[in-house]
């Protein structure tokens, strides 16, 4: 097998990790691979992986490609040339079938932290609002405004929902949560849910103020392949 060695930007002219590097970094973690494992399937060493991960690097179409199908993946999707695009577009495959989700999957497949989406009534209509949440005991958690829209719901009956959409293979999954919001002002809860939070909204301004959702019914689907 030929080795690859690319060609990169040195690492005098930039370093840090890049979108390309955080992309790959991203999508070898979620399928378990090593470096040392990637490199054997696409013929790269596990240093030059490595070095893709950490450092600004310009590889060559050939080594993208190697890469992409490696990971089970697409060059655009790699590159991040889909970023703006919305997920699903790959034409779906003829053994698909749409599976429900245990309780049990679903709490798994929620108890991590991402992005979800929380589906509320307002005197102007349904509005969903995208929010970064954690899993902390039985409930969801996300921060947001504390006179905003979703702070106005507390005290309602909400939905949440959140996904994973993979393109490259079309597959995919969803859970929906559905239950009551409420403000946390407990400064003892509050502390130990500050404590869990992964990272600071994506969406930035001041989104302090604490909510959860307590869920009252809980349920799934997955896309499989026969």
């Amino acid at each position: 097998m030929t080795r690859i060695t690319g060609r990169t930007t040195p690492p005098e002219v930039s370093t840090g990790r890049t979108d390309l590097g955080r992309r790959l970094a991203t999508r070898r973690v979620e399928l378990g691979l090593t470096r040392e494992a990637v490199g054997r399937r696409c013929g790269a060493e596990a240093s030059y992986i490595a070095y893709l991960e950490e450092h600004a690097a310009a590889p060559e179409i050939g080594t993208l490609v190697r890469l992409a199908d490696a990971l089970g993946t697409t060059v655009s999707e790699l590159t991040g040339a889909t970023a703006d695009t919305p997920p699903g577009r790959a034409t779906a495959r003829r053994d698909t079938d749409l599976v429900a989700l245990t309780d049990e999957e679903c709490r798994e497949l929620l108890s991590t932290h991402g992005i979800g989406r929380i589906a509320v009534v307002t005197p102007d209509g349904p509005a969903i609002v995208p929010v970064n949440y954690v899993v902390a005991g039985d409930e969801i958690a996300f921060r947001t405004h504390g006179e905003g829209l979703l702070a106005r719901a507390a005290g309602t009956e909400v939905a949440f929902e959140t996904d994973r959409i993979d393109d490259a293979v079309r597959r995919g999954w969803s859970v929906l949560a559905v239950g009551e919001a409420a403000g946390v002002t407990d400064a003892a809860a509050v502390q130990r849910l500050d404590a869990v939070a992964r990272s600071l909204p994506w969406a930035g301004g001041s989104r302090r103020y604490w909510m959860t959702i307590t869920p009252t019914r809980i349920t799934g689907r997955r896309v499989v392949h026969q």
